[in-house]
């Protein structure tokens, strides 16, 4: 159970209209639109459990606590199932990922090792790579993605949870990414992943096999923060509604910022100053202000 292509989006008109095009309508001389959103009913599955609620909060669960949520074959097809469904689902608007029982996940499942004997490396290439990409396809959707650490969560685990766009731990949970002491490179992206986050920290995780708690995790960066074990979830829960309950378009667009980053301060400008406009045009802003200045809770629509 234990183990474990990157493109780049230019800035420009492109990476603004991947997030309004569709579903959400703007109509930029009135000021009004219509959201039409597209509403993607989920797939029943076994090692997933998925839960939509009315707020747009979607809580992907995996569910396969006899194996420590190992990431197993059946699993993954339904995890690719499933982040495919989100990919067009205008309805979601969050998206938060635990684990059943007392782990997050042991991380992948790796007894076909064993079943199948010696194989050669290009055949072995390709199946992780179609793990890997699989999994991290949560990377690509435009909603926010909160991961809720619950309990111990290993190498590919762990490494799926820091592919989140925000990252919550129990304050006991155990993170560890322990490749190399099974004598395996990491996989997953965590070379990439754990130095994003925290670049020394990640050097003893995966040199040095360290163990971080939550509470340690959130000390030195690794996870945005760590909460007492039983108020984990309706922390996260309440995190991932107000998330919810922003304007839709404006809220993607500023993934899409955060995700791809800037060079410096005029790359920063040039962007801003294309996607800032969409969403002054937008009918969400003119409900933003008259909720502001009316004082009440505005009804965003994604319009």
């Amino acid at each position: 159970m234990i183990s474990e292509d990157g493109s780049t989006r230019s800035y420009g008109e492109s990476a603004v209209a991947d997030v309004i095009t569709g579903p959400l309508i703007v109509n930029s001389a009135s000021g009004e639109g219509e959201g039409e959103g597209v509403h993607v009913t989920l797939p029943r599955m076994n090692e997933l459990s998925v839960d939509r609620k009315d707020d747009g909060v979607v809580l992907i669960t995996l569910n396969r606590p006899d194996m420590r949520n190992a990431m197993t074959d059946t699993m993954t097809a339904e995890w690719r199932e499933t982040m495919t469904g989100l990919a067009t689902d205008r309805d979601a608007r969050c998206l938060i990922v635990t684990g059943a029982g007392t782990a997050f996940s042991s991380g992948g499942d790796l007894s076909w090792i064993g079943e199948r004997g010696a194989e050669a490396v290009p055949p072995l290439r390709e199946r992780m790579l179609a793990f890997y990409r699989t999994w991290l396809m949560i990377t690509e959707l435009e909603i926010p993605t909160v991961a809720a650490v619950n309990g111990p969560a290993v190498g590919a685990g762990l490494c799926v949870a820091l592919a989140c766009d925000l990252v919550y731990a129990a304050d006991d949970a155990k993170l560890l990414a322990p490749f190399t002491s099974l004598g395996l490179h990491p996989g997953m992206a965590a070379t990439y992943l754990l130095p994003r986050r925290a670049p020394g920290l990640a050097r003893e995780m995966l040199l040095a096999g360290r163990t971080v708690s939550g509470k340690e995790a959130a000390d030195k960066g690794l996870v945005n923060q760590s909460f007492p074990k039983n108020d984990l979830m309706s922390e996260v829960t309440g995190i991932a509604t107000k998330i919810a309950q922003n304007a839709p378009i404006a809220t993607r667009l500023t993934k899409v910022a955060l995700g791809q980053g800037h060079q410096d301060l005029e790359a920063a400008l040039r962007w801003e100053s294309l996607a800032q406009p969409v969403t002054m045009a937008s009918a969400d802003m003119i409900e933003g202000l008259s909720a502001h200045r009316e004082r009440r809770m505005p009804k965003f629509t994604g319009s």
